[in-house]
C-alpha cells in the first residue's frame, strides 16, 4: 500500500529542520567561543600594556589617577602631606589638655598603603574578578577611600602623661556603720580608660580636616573614653547584707612609744573598711600593701633574725593580733596565722598568751576566708585615751555559736642567761639594754563552731614561744 505523498513531505521539512537547527546550535557556540578568545586575548593585551600602571578609572580620594605609575600616585600624597607643616591636633578632657605636632607623630596620608591599593585593584588571583573590576572602573569609575598613617610609638610617648592624668582606677564606694546604721559614706568612683579604637578614627578624622582646610592651623579631639564601673558602686552599698555585728576582736597598746603608736593607727586605717565577698579569702598582708618608710610608717620595734631591733612599721602586728582575735569570734574559716617567735608582753596586757598572730610583708600573713553567704565589712577603732584597738565585723548572723576554751600553757622554758655586747658607740661604763627576756612556751587553745547543731569547724591553735634572751650594750668608748 503506498503513503499519501503528503505524509512524505512531512517526514522530508522535519529532518530539514533537524539539521539547520544543529548547523545554528554550532555556528552560535563557535561564535561566542571566538568572542571569548578574542576577548581574553585583547584582555592578556590590555594587561600587558597597563603593566605598572593604573586601570583606567580608578580614583583615590576623588584624584584620578587612571594610567598613573604607582610611585605617581605616592608622590601626589607626599606633596599633600606637606600641607600637614606646622599643623597641630589638641587633645582634650575635661579640664585637661595635650598638643601634639604633624612631625611628631609622622600624621599624614599612607602614600604607600594608597599607591599599593591602586596598582593592586583589578590584579586579584580571580581572572574573572579582574574582568569585572576594570570593566566597571572603565565604564563607572572606582574610588578608594583616603587612608591615613601616624605613629603609634611616638603619639603615645609624647601623649603618656596626658593620658595618665586621664585614666583612674575605679573606686568602690565606702561606708561605716554605727548601731547598726551607716554613718559615714564615700561615693563610688568609676574608672576610666582610653578608647584606643575610637582615638585612632578620630585622629584619622582630623587629619583630613586639616588637609583639606588650608587655613586650620589646629585640629580639636575630645579625647574618647571608656567607662567602668566598680565592683562596689553607691547604689549596691547597702545590698550587701551589711546588717549586724558577727564578731569584735580588742587590744591594748599600753606603754607604747610615739612611734609604735602613729604606726598602729596607719596600718588599722587601711584595714578599716575592707570587705569581703562570700566565698573569698581576705589577706591582711594584701589589704595592708608594703610597709615602709615610703608608705608612710615610722621606725619602732620589730623582731627580725632573733633580734627586736627598730625596723619600719613596728606595731603592725597589734594590728593583725586585734583582727584575729575578731576573726575567732566571728566564727569564719582561718586559713592562716603565725604565733610570734617570742611572748610579747603587749599582747598579754588584756588576754592570755596564745592570741596573737604576727606579720612579715610580704612573707608571713594572716587570712580568713567568708563561707558565709553575705559580705563581710571590717571596721576598726582605736580609743587613745585607753590605747585600746578594737576591730568589728559586720555582716548577716546566719546562726553560727563559737565556743572558745582558755589557753593551755603545755611546758614552759626560762630564758637563758642575760648576753652583754661591747658597742663601741657608747661610753665607756654605760649599760643599754636592747631586748627583754621572755620565757618560752607551748600554748594551745580549741574553738569550736556550730550551726543548727552540728559543728562546722573545729580548730586547735598551737603556738609554739621560743625562751628570749635579754641583751644588753656595754660602752667601750673612751672620753
Amino acid at each position: 500500500m503506498k503513503l499519501p505523498r503528503n505524509i512524505k513531505l512531512r517526514k522530508i521539512k522535519k529532518k530539514q529542520i533537524r539539521e539547520v537547527t544543529a548547523i545554528f546550535f554550532w555556528f552560535f557556540i563557535g561564535v561566542i567561543l571566538a568572542t571569548f578568545l578574542l576577548s581574553g586575548f585583547s584582555f592578556i593585551i590590555f594587561q600587558k600594556a597597563s603593566e605598572g600602571h593604573v586601570y583606567p578609572g580608578i580614583r583615590v580620594a576623588g584624584v584620578d589617577f587612571g594610567r598613573k605609575t604607582g610611585e605617581e600616585v605616592k608622590n601626589y600624597f607626599d606633596v599633600k602631606n606637606q600641607k600637614l607643616t606646622g599643623k597641630t591636633i589638641t587633645f582634650k578632657y575635661e579640664d585637661k589638655i595635650a598638643t601634639v605636632s604633624a612631625e611628631e607623630i609622622r600624621l599624614g596620608y599612607d602614600s604607600e598603603l594608597l599607591s599599593d591599593q591602586a596598582i593592586e585593584l583589578g590584579r586579584g588571583k580571580n581572572v574573572i574578578t579582574n574582568l569585572g573590576i576594570i570593566t566597571y572602573a572603565y565604564f563607572n569609575g572606582i574610588n578608594l577611600s583616603p587612608s591615613y598613617r601616624f605613629s603609634d610609638d611616638k603619639f603615645y610617648k609624647k601623649l603618656e602623661s596626658f593620658f595618665k592624668s586621664v585614666e583612674k582606677e575605679p573606686i568602690d564606694a565606702a561606708f561605716s556603720f554605727e548601731n547598726g546604721r551607716v554613718v559615714t559614706f564615700k561615693l563610688s568612683q568609676n574608672g576610666i580608660s582610653i578608647d584606643r579604637e575610637n582615638l585612632d578614627k578620630s585622629i584619622k578624622a582630623s587629619t583630613a580636616s586639616l588637609i583639606s582646610a588650608g587655613n586650620l592651623k589646629n585640629a580639636e579631639v575630645n579625647t574618647p573614653v571608656v567607662v567602668t564601673e566598680p565592683e562596689i558602686t553607691t547604689e549596691k552599698v547597702n545590698s550587701f547584707g551589711i546588717k549586724e555585728l558577727i564578731g569584735t576582736g580588742t587590744s591594748l597598746f599600753q606603754h607604747s612609744i610615739e612611734s609604735r603608736i602613729f604606726n598602729i593607727n596607719l596600718a588599722a586605717s587601711r584595714i578599716n573598711g575592707a570587705l569581703i565577698p562570700p566565698g573569698e579569702t581576705f589577706s591582711f598582708v594584701k589589704t595592708l600593701g608594703d610597709v615602709t618608710a615610703f608608705t608612710g610608717y615610722k621606725q619602732a620595734y620589730i623582731i627580725q633574725n632573733g633580734r627586736t631591733v627598730l625596723g619600719d612599721g613596728g606595731g603592725v602586728c597589734q594590728v593583725s593580733t586585734t583582727l584575729f582575735r575578731a576573726i575567732l569570734d566571728s566564727g569564719m574559716p582561718i586559713e592562716e596565722r603565725t604565733a610570734h617567735a617570742y611572748r610579747v608582753q603587749y599582747y598579754e596586757q588584756d588576754s592570755p598568751p596564745g592570741l596573737d598572730a604576727t606579720v612579715f610583708v610580704p612573707t608571713v600573713d594572716l587570712k580568713f576566708k567568708n563561707d558565709s553567704r553575705n559580705h563581710i565589712l571590717i571596721q576598726s577603732v582605736i580609743d587613745p585615751y585607753e590605747q585600746r584597738l578594737t576591730f568589728y565585723l559586720y555582716g548577716t548572723r546566719d546562726g553560727r555559736e563559737v565556743e572558745i576554751t582558755n589557753p593551755v600553757i603545755t611546758s614552759q622554758t626560762p630564758p637563758p642567761e642575760p648576753k652583754y655586747e661591747d658597742d663601741p658607740d657608747l661610753p665607756s661604763g654605760t649599760v643599754k639594754q636592747v631586748d627583754f627576756a621572755a620565757w618560752g612556751a607551748r600554748v594551745y587553745f580549741e574553738r569550736n563552731v556550730k550551726k543548727d547543731g552540728k559543728t562546722i569547724i573545729s580548730d586547735k591553735i598551737v603556738s609554739n614561744y621560743r625562751p628570749w634572751q635579754a641583751v644588753f650594750l656595754r660602752g667601750t668608748k673612751q672620753q
